[in-house]
């Protein structure tokens, strides 16, 4: 049995925080393999326009490239209509029924995944990881117990990532006001995002 981690987001753009993530993750809980899925049309990113899905699977490439343990999966971008973790999950348990799955997001998501689409199912295909900064308070995600059975609760791990405080927001904030981003992110992401002029004023924020 291998273990697979999933590392879902919209990745615009990818930064250090995702990889520290999926590198302290790997290590962790002993993966064998940490798959990057951009997301194609997440139904949880209505309130803006997120940025075209080739420049967010190229400055995922670009980002993972150097790990061997790191691949990059365009199984969302290329799949027709929302996407969502039970999908998305199933395809990956699909390609090996014996591989045990370990679907990495942040706290903050984790604490919404009652709300998550057949959810139920998901908790039948993985585990999840649940990121989170250093100092957060655990008694949220203790507040899951109500919502879940003791089973699914239990598939749940806390990963505490010191590099959570870099947000991808928080670098198209300071790309569209001129601001320096450079140790937030890959150099090679950073080349890729000046070279196509992503996040300027008037591109997409």
């Amino acid at each position: 049995m291998r273990r697979i981690g999933i590392m879902g987001g919209t990745f615009d753009p990818i930064h250090y925080g995702h990889l520290v993530t999926a590198e302290v993750a790997r290590h962790a809980f002993e993966l064998a393999q940490v798959v990057f899925v951009p997301s194609g049309r997440p139904p949880h990113k209505r309130v803006r326009q997120v940025s075209p899905d080739n420049h967010r699977y190229l400055m995922a490439v670009l980002a993972t490239v150097t790990n061997p343990q790191f691949e990059v999966s365009r199984v969302e971008l290329d799949r027709p209509g929302p996407s969502y973790a039970i999908d998305t999950v199933a395809h990956f348990k699909g390609q090996d029924a014996g591989n045990e799955i370990f679907f990495i997001t942040g706290a903050d998501a984790i604490l919404e995944i009652a709300t998550w689409e057949r959810h139920k199912e998901l908790f039948n295909l993985c585990h999840f990881i649940a990121a989170t900064r250093p100092g957060y308070q655990m008694d949220e995600l203790a507040s899951l117990r109500s919502l879940l059975d003791k089973d699914e609760f239990d598939r749940i791990h806390s990963l505490e990532v010191p590099a959570l405080a870099i947000s991808s927001s928080d670098i198209r904030s300071r790309l569209i006001h001129g601001e320096p981003v450079k140790y937030l992110l890959p150099e090679s992401v950073e080349r890729y995002i000046l070279k196509n002029s992503l996040y300027l004023r008037g591109k997409i924020i």
